[in-house]
Parts: C-alpha cells; structure tokens; sequence
C-alpha cells in the first residue's frame, strides 16, 4: 500500500535542517507554539468555561513546533481532522449525551473518517473525546472552529520562522 499524504513530509521539506537545531533555534521555535496556545486560552477564557475542548490543540501547536513540514501538520489535515472530530464528537454527544457511548463513537469515527479521508491528525481524536463527553452546544464549536483557525496559522508562522533559521545558517556558514 502506497504511503498516504498526511504521513509523509511535504515535497521538498529537508529533514537534516530539523535535526541539526541548536537549543536557542529550538528556543525560538517553541515560542510561536506557546504563544498560540496561551492565546487561544485567554480567548477560551473570555467565552467559555469548557477548557479542556481545547487541550488536543496544545498537542497539535507541540506537532507544528516539532515538524512544521510534516504531512500531518499541513493546514488542510490539522483543520480538516480537528473540525471534523468536534463534530463528530458533538452529534455523538447529542445522540447518546455525555459517557463511553458517546465517546466511544465519536473516537472510532474519527479514526475512521481521518484514515478514509487522509486526514491524520492524532490530536484530533482528543477533539472528539473532549466534546463527545462534555460538550456545550454550538457557541463551544464555533469557538473551538476559531482556535483552529488559530492553530492553522500557526503552522505557517513555523514553516516560515524554519525557513529563516535555515536562511540564517547558510549566510553564517559563508
């Protein structure tokens, strides 16, 4: 079987830049992650209580910080898979209210429409448990949709910030 899309870095992504980051480049990196993340709970706390919808988005930030160029941290997989999933996990959540039946569903359908759809993105299984077993209503979802969008920037931000420390390396090394 042929290796799907979001498992494979991006066409062109180097893989030894990544690996050769000394721990102030890693430094810089990690900030946009953790700035990401912590404005997506000031703006979680001003609307909601329900903090740990959010949590799977650390974990998608931490991905974006250890391999921007990765497959599985593409925009189109990280939005694609997480709005999926909260989803998912709401309709589970109103079909069968808030327990395992809810989240046993909604974990298992997102799995299975992320492997269908070639959206893997592990974090967004975390989505789908968060909201399957406490979820609000739609003014959680369409804040949740919003910290996406957020997340997704995110990875340009990283692609973009890798690319000037490779930049930046070159012309010290000259």
């Amino acid at each position: 079987m042929a290796q799907r899309d979001s498992l494979k870095p991006l066409e062109g992504a180097s893989r030894s830049l990544r690996e050769r980051l000394n721990l102030a480049d890693e430094l810089v990196m990690a900030l946009l992650p953790t700035a990401t993340v912590l404005t997506v709970l000031a703006l979680v706390e001003v609307f909601s209580q329900q903090r740990l919808l959010f949590a799977s988005l650390a974990s998608s930030a931490f991905l974006i910080y250890l391999d921007p160029l990765h497959g599985a941290n593409r925009k189109r997989t990280l939005v694609g898979a997480q709005l999926l999933a909260a989803s998912l996990g709401l309709v589970t959540y109103v079909a069968f209210g808030p327990g395992y039946l809810a989240a046993g569903g909604a974990m298992t359908a997102t799995i299975l429409l992320m492997v269908v759809l070639d959206l893997m993105h592990p974090p967004a299984v975390a989505t789908a448990l968060s909201f399957a077993l406490r979820a609000e209503g739609a003014s959680d979802a369409l804040l949740f949709a919003l910290a996406v969008a957020m997340t997704a920037a995110l990875v340009g931000l990283q692609q973009s910030a890798l690319w000037l420390l490779a930049r930046a390396k070159r012309r010290a090394a000259r």
